[in-house]
């Protein structure tokens, strides 16, 4: 089972999303930046999912999604936000949206 990559630069939430995924048994790498999850797939690691932050210094989430994008056009990408209003940077880059905070049962669920 390929690992889910997560990239938040909170630190505790991060952790706190990848104990919740491998309690479940998900494989789980942290990335603590876009530029960093984009050097993960550029060395050739391989991932099943990707979960992300909309606000991350350096590189935003819709920048990283798109750069994402253009070589994997159909890796599941969940953005997490605590804007509504964020979700309108999203379309049509087929990403599943989700306010935070998020309860571990719909992380659960998304990967179901």
């Amino acid at each position: 089972m390929p690992a889910i990559l997560i990239v938040d630069d909170n630190p505790i939430q991060a952790v706190t999303r990848r104990l919740i995924l491998e309690k479940a048994h998900f494989p789980v790498v942290l990335a603590e930046d876009g530029a960093s999850a984009l050097a993960r797939f550029e060395s050739g690691e391989q991932f099943g999912m990707v979960i992300t932050d909309h606000c991350m210094p350096e590189m935003s989430g819709p920048e990283l999604v798109k750069k994402l994008r253009e070589q994997f056009t159909s890796l599941p990408i969940v953005v997490l936000s605590g804007l509504p209003e964020a979700e309108a940077q999203y379309e049509g880059m087929d990403v599943y949206f989700r306010l935070k905070p998020i309860q571990p049962q719909e992380l659960d669920e998304l990967l179901g």
